[in-house]
């Protein structure tokens, strides 16, 4: 990353409008920085207010470092604005899920799976919210079975 915002501060050359901020955020979070692409990911904010996508990832990286209610608060700030977001519903279930808000993890993983993502590198995500929709839902009726004997 030639032109990054971290260069800059430690007097790497470049001009800060030529900075990606979103893609260095992302960058920064595959290679396990996550404060530093929080920090990156909140100056794409900046530019673009409100964009889910950007949103979206910093929700990610407070899910990294272990800040759950904050990604959360994130996740529903994003689907507030945008219902269908399917990402937002995705990261959502799995973090009630966690929590052990199952009901309301259903409704998100539904809500994500009416709507799925086509792109290919999303048929994994697809496949495990399948596999935990029907985790969940064979659990509620096992769980019904048991306390209706």
């Amino acid at each position: 990353m030639a032109n990054t915002f971290w260069n800059k501060i430690l007097g790497g050359s470049g001009k800060a409008e030529d900075v990606d901020y979103y893609e260095e955020g992302v960058a920064l979070g595959r290679a396990g920085r996550y404060h530093d692409a929080l920090t990156s990911l909140r100056l794409a904010l900046k530019e673009s207010p409100g964009d889910p996508i950007v949103l979206q990832q910093i929700a990610i990286m407070y899910t990294r470092i272990g800040m759950d209610e904050e990604a959360v608060k994130t996740y529903r700030h994003v689907l507030s604005r945008n219902p269908g977001e399917p990402g937002a519903h995705y990261g959502l279930a799995f973090l009630l899920l966690r929590g052990g808000k199952q009901e309301e993890a259903v409704e998100h993983l539904s809500a994500f799976l009416e709507y799925p993502p086509v792109a290919a590198s999303a048929a994994r995500h697809v496949a495990y919210a399948h596999a935990a929709l029907k985790d969940i839902l064979g659990e509620d009726s096992r769980a019904r079975a048991r306390s209706s004997a």
